[in-house]
């Protein structure tokens, strides 16, 4: 699993994970709990990560709609 996107916004999380799943390809968010656990007042990102092999059309599907993704270092 590769990060496609990193953010403390979780309704880009959601907006992401919603607009991944209408073109097939499944993610998997992760920090969701560390998150909760700060008490949701948006310190800790959340990551949204996909498989390697569909690492290429999710960020597209990203850049499409404007929404910025991570990039490998």
């Amino acid at each position: 699993m590769k990060e496609l996107l990193r953010t403390t916004d979780p309704t880009v999380v959601a907006f992401a994970s919603a607009l991944l799943q209408g073109e097939g390809i499944d993610c998997f968010e992760m920090d969701v709990h560390m998150s909760i656990l700060e008490g949701s007042i948006g310190i800790l990102p959340r990551r949204l990560l996909v498989h390697q092999r569909d690492l290429f059309r999710a960020r597209a599907v990203m850049r499409d709609n404007e929404i910025e993704v991570a990039w490998d270092a």
